[in-house]
C-alpha cells in the first residue's frame, strides 16, 4: 500500500496528492511519470511526476478528475492509499543549453510542464512560458510557473482572467514580434499541442509535445499507447512521453483516443450509481495528465 499524505483541490476537479513512494522519488527525473492502481481490479492510470521529495519520500501528482478512476482518486483522503504505484517510467526529458525557450501549458497540461520548466530553467536556459485555460476557475500552477520563469503571459479562452484568448494567440504574437524561440515544449489537449505544432512549423521552430495516449501496462508490452511519429510506430510508454510535434500523427491519436468513450461513461455512470463505492472493473480511460 503507498499512502497518501496529502490530498486537496487545487482548481475545479483538479487535485494535487502527495504519495509516499521513496524509491521513485530517490529516481525521477523531469518528464517521467508513474502508474496507480486502486484496488487489486482497478484501471492503471498513467500520471506525471509533478514533483518529488527524496528525504521524506514522496511523489506529487496532479490530476483531473474527469472518469470513474480519476473521480476515486480524487475521494481519497491522507491516510488512504493506493494498492500500487509502478514508476518512474518513460524517457526523462533531454535538457541542454538550448537558449530561449517557450513553454506551453494547457489546462492540466500545466502539471506535466512545472518540472521540465524548472529543469531547463536549471540548465541556464531563458525560459518564456505560456499558461492557459478555458476559465480562470481551470488555471492552475501559475504562482509556481512564475517562480521558474524569466517570463510568463497567462491567457483565458474567455477572457475571465488575464489575456483572452488561447496559447496559440500568444505564441503566434512572440512569432510576429521577432522574439527568438530556440525550443518550444507544449503540453495539454492533443488539438492545443496539434496547434501549436502549426503555429511553428512555418518557422521551423523545434517543438517538442508531450503525449497522453490510452495506457495499459506502460512497459511496452501491450502496445495500447501506440502512437505514428514521422511514419513510424512508437510507444509513448517507452519511447517517449515527448517527442517531435510536427513529426506526430494527432489526427490518428485522436481516433485511438476516442475509442473507449462509450465504456468510459457507462464506468462513470455504474459509479456514481454505486454512490462512489465500485472500485472494481475498469474502463480504460487513462491520460498522463489525468484521465
Amino acid at each position: 500500500m503507498y499512502p497518501v499524505l496529502e490530498s486537496r483541490e487545487i482548481a475545479k476537479n483538479v487535485f494535487l496528492q502527495r504519495i509516499r513512494a521513496p524509491r521513485i522519488a530517490a529516481k525521477r527525473k523531469a518528464g517521467q511519470f508513474l502508474v496507480l492502481r486502486l484496488g487489486e481490479e482497478g484501471e492503471r492510470i498513467p500520471l506525471t511526476i509533478v514533483d518529488s521529495d527524496p528525504v521524506d519520500g514522496s511523489v506529487t501528482i496532479i490530476f483531473q478528475a474527469v472518469g470513474k478512476s480519476t473521480t476515486a482518486f480524487s475521494r481519497l483522503s491522507a491516510g488512504d492509499g493506493y494498492t500500487d504505484v509502478v514508476g518512474p517510467l518513460g524517457k526523462p526529458t533531454h535538457v541542454e543549453t538550448f537558449g530561449t525557450v517557450v513553454g506551453i501549458g494547457g489546462g492540466i497540461g500545466a502539471a506535466p510542464l512545472l518540472p521540465i520548466a524548472a529543469a531547463v530553467k536549471q540548465a541556464g536556459n531563458r525560459l518564456v512560458t505560456i499558461l492557459g485555460a478555458r476559465t480562470k476557475e481551470l488555471l492552475i500552477l501559475e504562482d509556481e510557473m512564475r517562480a521558474v520563469s524569466d517570463d510568463i503571459v497567462v491567457t483565458t479562452d474567455d477572457g475571465s482572467y488575464a489575456e483572452k484568448g488561447f496559447v496559440t494567440t500568444a505564441l503566434q504574437a512572440m512569432i510576429d514580434r521577432g522574439d527568438t524561440i530556440d525550443l518550444c515544449v507544449a503540453i495539454g489537449p492533443v488539438p492545443m499541442m496539434r496547434a501549436v505544432a502549426e503555429v511553428t512549423r512555418p518557422h521551423r521552430i523545434r517543438t517538442v509535445v508531450s503525449l497522453n495516449p490510452i495506457m495499459v501496462d506502460a512497459t511496452g508490452m501491450c502496445g495500447a499507447c501506440r502512437v505514428t511519429v514521422g511514419g513510424e510506430t512508437k510507444f509513448v510508454c517507452v519511447d517517449g512521453p515527448e517527442f517531435d510535434g510536427h513529426e506526430v500523427d494527432f489526427k490518428e491519436l485522436v481516433l485511438r483516443n476516442r475509442a473507449y468513450l462509450k465504456e468510459e461513461r457507462a464506468a462513470m455512470e455504474r459509479y456514481e450509481h454505486a454512490g462512489g463505492k465500485c472500485m472494481g472493473s475498469g474502463s480504460v480511460a487513462p491520460g498522463k495528465g489525468g484521465a
